[in-house]
């Protein structure tokens, strides 16, 4: 749960986003457009895998910023990966106890959280079942270690226009269905995942900033949803005629084919504030990236 330190928002003096560029980074710095004065930080501008990337990193901070931890390489598949991120986790932490700052937000994953076959909460203790999840958990930990006051978020499957990673479900299906491309599904799709928009995902950054909040906060609407349709939905918003196509599965169903959450936190965080519903958040993604819906 969260516990805010400003009783009204308060806009902090700067914020600084490690990962700015990211998709998650670029819907936060739209959001503060206005608003504050953001320091956007790339790789171009410090390469947290490099030697002394620890001392240049806390020369771009000062003691009166807010900081959003974005940067990783996600996801974390293999050792490889775990260990470069590693690397990130360690320059973030030294960076940071170099020159400390007012309010730290770090951007985890749902995949702290082991399989259960009812709604998480924020109160289900972390207990990771994949090398992403594990990266998460230990970035997690090092960062409560530092003496700054700390909110970490924990989004669930993200979707939106812009998206990089062009990741299986309403990302990559929206694409496909618009290209005329034939969809393929793990299975038959019948697994049900929660989907949260980015835009979402930005907008309680952004209120966790102006609260000064600290503590856990899940970001998954509630709602789960088969990715045969979301398939469906992705083809009917395309206007295009596209075959869906099921595919033998290589490995067990992820999460034993079912991952809710319980959105309760969320209300009672910021009770003014409404998920947007996967019909709404993929026809505004299909509106902002294709101009058409």
């Amino acid at each position: 749960m969260l516990n805010h330190q400003n009783q009204e928002p308060v806009s902090p003096k700067r914020v600084v986003l490690i990962g700015g560029a990211s998709f998650i980074g670029s819907a936060v710095a739209q959001q503060l457009e206005g608003k504050t004065t953001v320091l956007s930080l790339g790789r171009a501008n410090v390469d947290l895998t490099a030697d002394g990337a620890a001392n240049k990193l806390a020369g771009f901070l000062k003691a009166d910023d807010a900081v959003v931890a974005i940067s990783a390489q996600a996801p974390c598949r293999n050792v490889d990966d775990f260990l470069v991120n590693a690397e990130i986790i360690k320059t973030l932490t030294k960076a940071l106890e170099q020159q400390p700052v007012a309010h730290l937000v770090n951007i985890s994953s749902d995949a702290v959280y082991p399989d259960e076959p009812v709604p998480l909460s924020e109160a289900v203790p972390a207990a990771p079942t994949s090398m992403h999840g594990a990266m998460h958990l230990a970035r997690e930990i090092a960062l409560r270690g530092l003496s700054i006051p700390m909110a970490t978020l924990r989004p669930t499957l993200v979707y939106g226009d812009s998206d990089p990673h062009n990741g299986y479900g309403p990302n990559q299906f929206r694409r496909k269905a618009n290209k005329n491309e034939p969809i393929t599904l793990f299975g038959e799709g019948e697994e049900r995942r929660d989907h949260v928009l980015v835009d979402d995902v930005a907008e309680l950054v952004v209120r966790v900033l102006f609260s000064g909040s600290t503590g856990v906060l899940n970001a998954a609407t509630g709602t789960v949803t088969t990715f045969k349709e979301v398939a469906e939905k992705a083809v009917t918003l395309s206007g295009q005629t596209v075959e869906i196509n099921g595919s033998p599965r290589k490995g067990p169903m992820p999460h034993n084919g079912y991952r809710p959450f319980d959105p309760v936190e969320t209300t009672q965080a910021f009770p003014d504030f409404s998920y947007t519903t996967l019909d709404d958040g993929m026809k505004q993604a299909q509106t902002t990236e294709f101009g058409n819906g």
